[in-house]
């Protein structure tokens, strides 16, 4: 078996500290670091100590994605987070204007979608009992 694990993900955002804050008050991540980035912008990475959302702003403006992702060859589709307490963070989120959505019971956990101000998609789920 390979020692292989998921650093980061880049994701571009309209304000990464924003994005950072938003992080914070749903996950308890924390800002590892941020700075200058590629072309003149600036990223902000947001996680714990071994995982973290590297969220990106260029110089210029940006555009929002439209329709959805999934039909799009490399789309980002969705990012899945773990937590131990699904209603809980569902109630965070939902306190912050969100509108959560596809809950599912399954084997082995529950989980429910929502999309954030950028219109990324996350998936939070739980193992937990």
């Amino acid at each position: 078996m390979s020692g292989a694990f998921l650093e980061h993900v880049n994701v571009t955002v309209s304000d990464p500290e924003a994005t950072a804050k938003r992080l914070n008050d749903w996950f308890g991540w924390e800002i590892r670091w941020k700075g200058d980035s590629l072309g003149g912008g600036t990223t902000y990475h947001i996680g714990n100590d071994t995982s973290y959302i590297a969220a990106y702003t260029p110089p210029k403006k940006t555009e929002a994605l439209q329709g959805e992702s999934y039909g799009i060859r490399g789309g980002l589709n969705h990012i899945a987070v773990v937590v131990d307490d699904l209603d809980a963070t569902e109630e965070l989120i939902k306190a912050g204007g969100y509108q959560t959505k596809n809950h599912a019971d399954y084997e082995p956990g529950r989980r429910f979608y929502f999309d954030d101000d950028d219109g990324i998609e996350f998936e939070v789920v739980s193992y937990s009992d």
